[in-house]
């Protein structure tokens, strides 16, 4: 649990105390915490609520090239909403608006205009899950497990937030992950496709973060232009606007950041990008 006031290494300051989503920034990444840890990091309404200005944050910084969402401590990415909140929060009218939280906070994730990072270290449930799928990239610790208990809790699994799990696994995995509730340790999730990539427990930071300075490094309108046109062609393959995806290209061509990677490629140095 974060201290009223939490300095870490290079990072901005962290305000505030008990359960919430922490941000922070290390040079060109934003990191974006559950920290609820005593509850393996549930996300409580306030958090859901609470998703949408972090990433909004992260977006309108121009220092900030990749956002990585993680959990507090390394015992849980996320176990998802707060179950303790379900009595008062997600029965009758209540069930709706808390819905909408979360359908909030899943779409500020999709629709993010920076690559997003997932850092999964041990459980990572129900709709910890969902905000990991929503994640372009997905790296999770060997101890890692994986579930949507949805069918084990009487709930019905919001159709808008079933396009994720879609986009990462077949309609059989996803049938068997949702049918079932059953927990997925993490060769079986890699095997499904809900994780990129697994590492070593003790590596998994450094992993992300070596990847996110990786990405942070090239040009940001080239990246923002991929994930773009992966984006559309995946969500809608039969009838991309190609427009729009061929403006995201040639914008590119047309920036300060092309003539940089000509000079720096002719001149045998490391291209220093400015997202223009």
């Amino acid at each position: 649990m974060a201290t009223t006031t939490e300095r870490t290494a290079g990072m901005a300051e962290i305000e505030g105390d008990g359960p919430a989503l922490r941000y922070a920034k290390d040079g060109a990444i934003a990191w974006v915490t559950a920290d609820n840890p005593s509850r393996m990091n549930a996300l409580t309404g306030a958090m859901w609520g609470a998703l949408p200005a972090a990433i909004g944050r992260a977006v309108a910084d121009d220092e900030v090239r990749v956002v990585v969402l993680r959990g507090a401590g390394d015992k849980a990415f996320s176990a998802g909403a707060d179950i303790s909140e379900f009595e008062s929060g997600r029965t009758g009218d209540a069930a709706k608006v808390y819905d909408a939280l979360n359908d909030a906070a899943f779409n500020a994730l999709t629709d993010c205009q920076k690559p997003t990072i997932a850092m999964i270290q041990g459980f990572c449930l129900g709709g910890g899950l969902g905000l990991a799928l929503c994640c372009d990239i997905r790296i999770a610790d060997e101890s890692s497990q994986f579930a949507i208990p949805a069918a084990k809790l009487g709930i019905g699994y919001n159709a808008r937030w079933v396009r994720p799990i879609l986009a990462a696994v077949p309609a059989d995995r996803a049938k068997q992950l949702l049918f079932t509730g059953r927990r997925f340790r993490s060769a079986d999730a890699e095997t499904m496709g809900l994780v990129t990539q697994l590492v070593p427990k003790a590596e998994i930071e450094v992993t992300v973060r070596a990847l996110a300075q990786e990405i942070a490094e090239n040009a940001p309108l080239s990246v923002a232009a991929a994930k773009r046109v992966i984006d559309e062609i995946s969500r809608r393959p039969e009838h991309p606007d190609m427009s729009k995806l061929d403006a995201a290209v040639e914008a590119c061509f047309a920036s300060e950041d092309y003539a940089e990677g000509r000079r720096a490629f002719l001149e045998k140095r490391k291209p220093e990008f400015k997202g223009k």
